[in-house]
């Protein structure tokens, strides 16, 4: 049996964040209808637009290396996606709806950071200095979605449910 590289490991991991991406394009739309917060569901169809440019660049770091765009199966991502679609039924109409939908993203947030991070550095290693300006890019975007998911469940989201608890308790 032949021994498993970086590059095989790098291969696997990108076509695990591709099958994530697809994935979450097809879940922001829902979870834009299910938000009740206009801002929030602004972030999420704004989320959908960039999702699309970040497959399009995975699609190209594939062309780098020299491989068919490909998916494989993300248990991680499918579960997070699954939480999500959870808190929708379970939360729907409710004033914490919003505050869970908003957590689930930064659930899918923190998973696609912590993949564009790792492919970046392998890209590195392995020399794609190509890869990894695209995946830079990407990473870039994620991060800058989960700073501005905390800014809005800080300054609104957050206190709307809690808002809503004072209210019932009056």
């Amino acid at each position: 049996m032949a021994q498993k590289t970086l590059d095989d490991l790098f291969y696997e991991t990108l076509k695990d964040i591709y099958y994530a991406e697809r994935k979450i394009l097809k879940t922001l739309p829902k979870m834009a209808r299910g938000a009740q917060d206009p801002k929030l569901k602004t972030a999420f169809e704004k989320h959908k637009e960039e999702t699309e440019g970040q497959i399009e660049r995975l699609q190209q770091v594939f062309e780098i290396i020299g491989k068919r765009p490909r998916a494989k199966t993300c248990p991680a991502i499918d579960g997070i996606i699954e939480e999500g679609e959870e808190i929708m039924e379970d939360f729907k109409g409710a004033p914490a709806l919003d505050a869970g939908l908003l957590a689930a993203a930064q659930a899918v947030e923190h998973y696609e950071i912590s993949r564009y991070g790792t492919l970046s550095a392998w890209a590195k290693q392995l020399g794609l200095k190509d890869a990894v300006k695209l995946l830079d890019e990407t990473l870039a975007e994620e991060t800058k979605t989960d700073v501005a998911l905390s800014k809005l469940a800080e300054s609104a989201v957050n206190t709307a449910a809690m808002d809503a608890k004072s209210a019932k308790a009056a």
